[in-house]
């Protein structure tokens, strides 16, 4: 790797990761108030939360990795534009082709590392996070009591906390409700309690002192009362059904998972085209970065005399344009209504006849500048606009007034 390889990666290195991070901070933040807001509903504990969002990196990677490489890229060539520089590489006779030696590099080694990420972390990553929401919904978790309010654990328990001190080691005014394992009713007041682990995983103590209980056998219609000043009342833990096995969902399968049940002539026609569609979204969504390199060089090399960011924000609608695309593509496909193969592979062929093309006209046609005719069209809907608004008076009307 020469001096021109190791600029080209610098230049690019430092947009790259600024974007994958800032992007991935800002989803992280966006989800990470509604799973507090989630887990506080549910009554779970606050570190689940972390174990929720870490679930979620590799989904927001498989978007997040293809915009880092396009501006990175991009805003590389765009440096290399605007400082003249580009045109000092031209004028010693290194050509486009050349300077994208370095963005294919970070391509290749940034498509393998996507292509690992949606091909098989994404679908564990996913599984796993269904399944923390399924925990805690049911309170497999252990949920958290609430201070003032009534819990219930399972049918057979309910428990009531007046106070709760020392992070939920002292417990004050307490009341309990429950069937006993004959089915007789039992309550249960204390002044404080504390919970204690016991030798059964499926069974808990919480110690009481200070109280009254109140136990009505079957066989007889007086209840017994008993004033204690330390009572362990035994608390049997409620079973919680088992979460379903991973796979139920196209998310949760692997590429050869999805190549597998799409190829099998044994299964379902519905779940077939499901298979297949969500197994060519993700090649077709790995496939697409392999055009950014080119597609960074038309948008981010602005034209003559200008330092306008046009092709910045036009690469960001461009991907996110080609990813809903494909998604709807995708949900048609599983549908049935198209041939998933066509769905997701005809878009990704526009997208790599519009990128060649683009680039064609920047490396290889003299004067040729397709960011240039871009943004003469823009400005020229941007002037239209202008004169459409109302108040905004015509220069001939300015200038008779």
């Amino acid at each position: 790797m020469n001096s021109i390889d190791r600029y080209m990666a610098r230049l690019i290195a430092v947009p790259l990761i600024s974007t994958l991070l800032i992007s991935a901070m800002l989803l992280v933040l966006d989800r990470m108030l509604r799973l507090f807001d989630f887990v506080a509903t549910e009554g779970g504990p606050v570190s689940v939360v972390w174990r929720m969002l870490a679930n979620l990196l590799p989904e927001y990677l498989g978007l997040g990795i293809p915009i880092g490489l396009m501006l990175g890229c991009l805003l590389a060539f765009r440096r290399l534009g605007t400082s003249s520089e580009l045109d000092v590489l031209r004028a010693v006779g290194v050509s486009y082709t050349r300077l994208l030696r370095v963005p294919f590099m970070y391509a290749i080694a940034l498509a393998a590392l996507n292509f690992s990420i949606v091909g098989f972390v994404q679908p564990w990553a996913r599984y796993n996070y269904e399944q923390l929401r399924f925990e805690l919904r049911t309170g497999a978790l252990g949920a958290s009591i609430k201070v003032g309010e009534f819990t219930s654990f399972g049918d057979r328990m309910t428990l009531r906390i007046e106070d709760s001190k020392d992070s939920g080691r002292n417990l004050t005014g307490i009341f309990v409700q429950m069937r006993t394992k004959d089915g007789s009713p039992l309550a249960v007041t204390a002044e404080t309690g504390q919970f204690l682990r016991s030798d059964d995983p499926d069974t808990i103590i919480f110690r009481l002192t200070n109280g009254t209980l109140v136990h009505t056998d079957k066989g007889s219609r007086v209840p017994r009362v008993l004033t204690f000043s330390t009572h362990n009342l035994p608390i049997p833990l409620p079973k919680y059904e088992q979460f379903r096995k991973r796979g139920d969902r196209s998310l949760e399968q692997t590429l050869p998972e999805l190549a597998r049940i799409g190829g099998d002539r044994a299964a379902q026609e519905a779940q077939r085209d499901t298979s297949r569609a969500a197994f060519h979204f993700r090649l077709a969504e790995v496939a697409s970065m392999f055009l950014l390199p080119m597609l960074a060089v038309a948008l981010g090399v602005p034209a003559k005399r200008s330092t306008s960011a046009l092709g910045v924000f036009l690469a960001i609608v461009l991907i996110v344009t080609y990813h809903k695309v494909n998604e709807y593509a995708q949900a048609i496909g599983s549908l049935g209504r198209i041939d998933p193969f066509i769905a997701l592979w005809a878009p990704f062929a526009i997208f790599a006849g519009l990128t060649f093309w683009m680039y064609h006209q920047a490396a290889y046609v003299p004067g040729g500048q397709p960011l240039a005719a871009v943004e003469k069209s823009f400005e020229k809907g941007v002037k239209a606009l202008l004169r459409r608004l109302p108040g905004r008076r015509k220069p001939a009307e300015e200038a008779a007034a």
